[in-house]
């Protein structure tokens, strides 16, 4: 679908840029918009770098850890389904410290980790699991403490204060959290309604003294 729509607009810019005599516009748009994305990718290579080896030291000093074990109770409750020993507890966690970074790149992998370890526990193959959409609205609206990618960005383009977001994203994204799980608890609570769990099978007396 959204193949779709990219090629809908490429098609339509080409085309209207044919009919109104501006197709070198076109070409020239094309090679400033590679020259502009080589540009930013190196700018933000510096910044992704930095951060991921910050996460290292982290990692290795054990930090992530204490981080780890102060979100478990939030995402036992944010994953009721899901074993807390689990593997993909770790990968949820971590894809959630790297969104805290607005380290978007680097939780990504995380993400499709934890999504491959949800999938395992999917008894439903076919469909994805309530675990399974409930990473991917955390992911999406991750409450984020440092916009380190934007900031990167905004750097690169010499922003006069390229820290200015911060405040205006954290509180949008705290927002965007809180209406991801509100909307995960509703439709959960309505699955369980429509599709109740079996009750529990508790012996018979007869098969007890037998």
């Amino acid at each position: 679908m959204i193949n779709g729509i990219w090629l809908f607009l490429l098609l339509t810019g080409i085309i209207f840029a044919a009919v109104t005599g501006n197709i070198e516009s076109v070409t020239q748009a094309a090679f400033e918009g590679a020259k502009t994305g080589v540009t930013v990718c190196f700018g933000l290579i510096s910044v992704l770098v930095f951060w991921l080896g910050m996460m290292r030291m982290a990692e290795d000093a054990g930090l992530l850890k204490k981080v780890a074990k102060l979100l478990s109770p939030i995402v036992s409750f944010l994953f009721p389904d899901v074993p807390r020993n689990h593997p993909a507890m770790g990968y949820i966690l971590s894809n959630m410290s790297a969104n805290l970074l607005g380290l978007g790149n680097a939780a990504t992998p995380m993400g499709i980790r934890a999504m491959q370890e949800l999938q395992e526990l999917n008894p439903d193959k076919e469909t994805a699991s309530p675990a399974m959409c409930t990473l991917l609205a955390l992911n999406t609206a991750s409450i984020t403490l440092i916009p380190t990618t934007l900031i990167a960005i905004r750097m690169n383009f010499n922003s006069a204060n390229a820290t200015e977001i911060v405040g205006t994203t954290l509180m949008a994204t705290v927002i965007a959290t809180a209406a991801a799980i509100f909307a995960d608890r509703f439709y959960r609570k309505m699955t369980l309604r429509h599709h109740p769990k079996p009750p529990a099978i508790t012996p018979k007396a007869n098969d007890m003294k037998g």
